[in-house]
C-alpha cells in the first residue's frame, strides 16, 4: 500500500509521518513530499506541532524528503505487476504528478503506463453528493481541483472512493484520549490536541480512516457500494454524469459499528524495541 502526501504543511508534513512510522517501529518507511509551492496547507488545530515537538523523529524538514512522484515511481518500479493498492487521504497534486511523468532511471514507462502494470486499485476518501443527490463539493477535491479532474479522468485502475457523507457519520476519538492505558502515544495525543482546540466532546469525523480501512481490509463486512461516475469542475465541484467508472462506498453496518473498529484500531500499542 502506498499512502499520498499532497502538501507542504508548513513543514510538518515529512516530520510528522517520520515521528508517527518511528512510534510503530517502522522508521525506514520510505516518506516523499510534494516540491511545488502549492497545495500548503496548515492545520488550525497545530497537533502535528505538538506531536514533532514531543516524539523522536529523524527527519527534521519536508527538504529532507524525496520528491513525491520521483517517489513513486521508485517504488513502483519493483513491485510485482498489479499488486499495490493506492490510498491518498489528500490532495490529488501527487498523482496528478504521477499520471504527467516520463519515463526515467526508475523506468522506462511513462507514468499512466506505469500506475497501469503495478497498480491494482486506488482507495481515495474524496467526492461528497449533496442534497440534490447530483454534486457536491468536498475538501480534498476543491484545494486541486485540476489535479483531481485528471486522476478522476485518466487512472487506469479500478477507484474506491470513500464519500464525505460517510466519514461524517463516523465519530472517533473519545474512547482514545480517555483511555488511561495509553500513554506517550503521538495518535492519542493529536487526538487530544485536535478535540481540545475545537471543544469537541462527541468524536471527530473520520474521514480520512474509512479510505485506510477499506484499502487494508476491503470493503465487506462494513460498507456496500454503488458504482457512478464524477467529472470535476473548474471551481471544485464535483458533478455526477453518467457511467460507472468509481465504487462508491455506502453503509453496511451502522456507522457507530465502524467507528468502535477505527477506534479499536487506533489504541494499538506497537511492542517497545
Amino acid at each position: 500500500i502506498l499512502a499520498t502526501i499532497s502538501s507542504n504543511a508548513f513543514e510538518t508534513t515529512v516530520p510528522t509521518l517520520n515521528v508517527l512510522n518511528t512510534y510503530f517501529n517502522r522508521p525506514g518507511i520510505p516518506v516523499g513530499v510534494v516540491k511545488a509551492a502549492l497545495p500548503d496547507k496548515d492545520c488550525s488545530q497545530h497537533w502535528a506541532q505538538a506531536i514533532i515537538a514531543k516524539y523522536p523523529h529523524a527527519l527534521q524538514l519536508n527538504n529532507e524528503a524525496m520528491d513525491a512522484v520521483k517517489l513513486y515511481r521508485k517504488i513502483l518500479s519493483v513491485q510485482m505487476d498489479k499488486s499495490v493498492t493506492v490510498v491518498t487521504v489528500g490532495f490529488f497534486t501527487n498523482l496528478a504528478g504521477l499520471l504527467n511523468s516520463k519515463a526515467d532511471k526508475y523506468s522506462p514507462l511513462n507514468g499512466k503506463a506505469l500506475i497501469e502494470k503495478k497498480v491494482k486499485q486506488l482507495v481515495s476518501m474524496a467526492a461528497r453528493i449533496g442534497t440534490d443527490g447530483k454534486t457536491g463539493y468536498e475538501f480534498n477535491i476543491m484545494v486541486d481541483a485540476a489535479a483531481t479532474k485528471k486522476v478522476f479522468a485518466e487512472w487506469p485502475t479500478p477507484i474506491i472512493l470513500s464519500g464525505f457523507e460517510i466519514g461524517e457519520k463516523i465519530l472517533t476519538g473519545i474512547r482514545l484520549i480517555h483511555n488511561e492505558q495509553i500513554q506517550n502515544s503521538p495518535v492519542k495525543d493529536a487526538f487530544s490536541v485536535a478535540l481540545a482546540k475545537d471543544s469537541n466532546t462527541v468524536g471527530r469525523n473520520s474521514w480520512d480512516q474509512t479510505a485506510v480501512l477499506v484499502a487494508v481490509r476491503g470493503l465487506l463486512p462494513w460498507f456496500g457500494y454503488r458504482k457512478l461516475n464524477f467529472d470535476v469542475e473548474a471551481d471544485g465541484k464535483n458533478v455526477l454524469i453518467s457511467g460507472k467508472k468509481f465504487t462508491y462506498l455506502t453503509f453496511k453496518q451502522t456507522p457507530g459499528a465502524i467507528a468502535k473498529l477505527i477506534e479499536d484500531l487506533m489504541m494499538h500499542q506497537p511492542v517497545k524495541k
